[in-house]
């Protein structure tokens, strides 16, 4: 029989795809403030940048990072989201992006029309039903890079004046956007030379941290795939052979007798429940295994990504075993198949957008790396 492949994406989600809320805060922005012109002069590619990263899988359901905006610097809380271009925030919007600004143009259709010449706005949609209405500002984001210089770049986000949550809506300020497109705040960090555009991060059961550049690992010891060329909007690695016990499977057969699937249970698309409910994911050891994707790398060998049960299960609130691996059918996301937060605890991640490839290796998440080290 012909081996089962699927197409997967890899996305920093918890297991769909993130859309962040909003609260009542508000940025306020200003025209003035500390000067960064100067800032591709300093750094021409040599640091990177580390933000902790809080929350995690279960119980909370989410991950959040805090960045400071604005002049002077004020706190907000983000969802970082690798499956979106465009950072935002509620908002009171003072300093306008002009519709013939060319971020303005990336995020719209060539044949748009603005209706108002003085502003750019926007909105953006999510699988998981929620949106955001608002127009295209430009502000300072405050950074400290590992060479230690601190500097303040001015760059572009959504000022967002009406959202709509989703069904996995979070009490966050905004989304974090770190996806490919040119709106994304590591493609306009490389833009004005402050960092490559390469975004990692590592998460853990506390938290972990995320990063941007590529001065914080060895390149040498991460196992790389490239990234697909026919879906150039997501982090897609495409193409790969799912194993489970080492041998070629699909999501719906990854489990053994007597274990019956759960169609009562909509925690997620797929549920199994036993004789009785289990608690913890040490309970259903003994009938899953360990899983692996298997990826081409450019060579005869392939690129092995390793799942263990306890990173691809939760256990509902009505004691069933829910695999952690999304059916793009299942969510409106057609031939990809999503992992998500879930199975990439305790491993580093990267999506090199220099060299169009992902990479991944086992990695200690509980210290941020200083430079040059995992």
């Amino acid at each position: 029989m012909e081996k089962e492949k699927m197409i997967f994406m890899i996305a920093f989600v918890v297991l769909a795809v993130s859309c962040a809320g909003s609260n009542d805060q508000q940025l306020r922005l200003r025209k003035w403030g500390p000067s960064s012109s100067s800032s591709s002069k300093i750094n021409k590619f040599g640091s990177s940048i580390i933000f902790p990263l809080y929350g995690n899988v279960y119980p909370n359901g989410f991950y959040f990072v805090q960045v400071y905006l604005g002049y002077p610097p004020r706190p907000y809380f983000l969802d970082p989201d690798t499956g979106s271009d465009l950072t935002w925030l509620q908002c009171d919007a003072r300093v306008f992006v002009a519709p013939r600004d060319p971020l303005c143009a990336s995020l719209h259709p060539s044949d748009y029309k603005c209706d108002n010449p003085q502003q750019c706005d926007y909105e953006v949609e999510y699988a998981d039903g929620g949106s955001s209405l608002g127009v295209l500002v430009n502000d300072l984001f405050t950074l400290n890079l590992t060479s230690g210089v601190r500097m303040s770049p001015r760059l572009t986000l959504g000022c967002g004046y009406d959202q709509l949550p989703g069904s996995s809506d979070h009490p966050l300020d905004g989304v974090f956007g770190l996806g490919k497109g040119k709106s994304s705040i590591v493609s306009q960090l490389r833009d004005q030379g402050i960092v490559k555009n390469v975004v990692g991060h590592c998460l853990n059961a506390q938290g972990g941290f995320l990063f941007l550049g590529e001065d914080v690992y060895d390149s040498s010891r991460i196992t790389w795939t490239p990234m697909s060329r026919d879906y150039t909007k997501h982090y897609a690695a495409g193409l790969a052979e799912l194993h489970f016990g080492g041998k070629s499977t699909d999501n719906k057969r990854i489990t053994r007798e007597p274990l019956k699937e759960a169609t009562d249970d909509r925690t997620l698309p797929f549920c199994w429940k036993g004789k009785k409910p289990f608690e913890s994911t040490r309970d259903v050891r003994k009938y899953f295994k360990p899983l692996a994707l298997s990826f081409p790398n450019g060579w005869r060998t392939k690129a092995q990504y390793e799942i263990s049960p306890e990173s691809y299960l939760i256990i509902s609130s009505k004691g069933n075993a829910c695999l952690g691996i999304l059916n793009g059918t299942d969510v409106g996301l057609n031939n990809f198949n999503m992992i998500g937060d879930i199975s990439m605890q305790d491993k580093l991640l990267i999506y090199d957008n220099e060299k169009q490839a992902i990479g991944w290796t086992p990695a200690n998440c509980d210290q941020p790396p200083k430079s040059n080290a995992i």
